[in-house]
């Protein structure tokens, strides 16, 4: 189980909806809190809030799309409270309802900008430090449900986003040491800030949600869940694949043959 008290915790995103409410819950904890987002105006209510709270916390105004501004977060998160214990990259935007057919592709690239190249950087940036630092430490990204499968339908760059996110944390995971453990939030419907308002008190309040997820962040599984019907969704789409290759593609004798895992293993083993 990872100790997150006397340590710093690290929130993209971290003024509102879920990275607050994990803000919250880590502080909780003992956790020194570290969060960034563009608005300086919700940074400031958010600490008030957390010193209110008794809990020590610091945050500095970042366009996580910038690569400088998001290098020097980097750095300010680092610096401000010692040693690091968890990094979430947070930060997410929505889109329009809109079907892929008529999204504009400049929209399409903004929703990927903040929730998948900015994750990115955000796993190379975090991640190269979290390694130097070498102590027991994680790394989490938010993808979504909509990272298994497609909960929101017209909504096909932000469904997009998060399943690169899933496929990014899972590459990763497989990359990072041993005292760095990686793995991915996948909320459900949660009330948060990205919901439309009318529709968030429909939702999982933040609060409960992030008294959910985060003792499965600090016990370091892969895959952080919230909301049992999904596994609904999920199933369908598993029974679909799995009926696609026991028509087209059944397991025959032999076909380990082509899987590429094993090839690849057996061709480091005779390099």
């Amino acid at each position: 189980m990872l100790d997150i008290n006397h340590r710093t915790v690290v929130i993209t995103g971290g003024a509102t909806g879920i990275g607050f409410g994990l803000a919250k819950a880590c502080g909780a904890l003992g956790a020194r809190i570290v969060i960034g987002e563009p608005r300086q105006a919700r940074l400031d209510e958010a600490i008030a809030t957390l010193t209110e709270a008794g809990i020590t916390a610091s945050a500095l105004a970042v366009d996580v799309t910038d690569p400088e501004q998001l290098a020097a977060f980097v750095d300010f998160a680092f610096d401000a409270h010692g040693e690091v214990a968890l990094v979430i990259n947070n930060a997410g935007i929505g889109q329009p309802l809109c079907s892929v057919i008529d999204t504009p592709f400049e929209a399409m690239q903004n929703v990927m900008a903040v929730n998948f190249e900015a994750v990115w950087r955000g796993c190379q940036l975090f991640g190269r430090r979290l390694i130097a630092q070498g102590t027991p430490a994680a790394l989490y990204n938010t993808g979504s449900e909509n990272s298994f499968f497609v909960a929101v339908s017209h909504s096909a760059a932000y469904v997009a986003s998060k399943h690169a996110v899933l496929g990014l944390t899972d590459a990763l995971r497989e990359e990072m040491p041993d005292h760095v453990s990686v793995g991915m939030i996948a909320p459900g419907f949660v009330g948060s800030e990205l919901i439309p308002e009318p529709m968030r008190p429909m939702g999982m309040p933040v609060d409960e949600f992030a008294g959910i997820v985060l003792p499965q962040i600090l016990a370091g599984v892969p895959y952080v869940v919230s909301h049992g019907y999904n596994q609904v969704r999920i199933d369908e789409r598993q029974q679909q694949i799995a009926s696609a290759f026991s028509q087209a593609a059944p397991r025959e004798e032999g076909d380990d043959r082509y899987d590429v895992r094993m090839l690849l293993a057996s061709l480091r083993g005779t390099s």
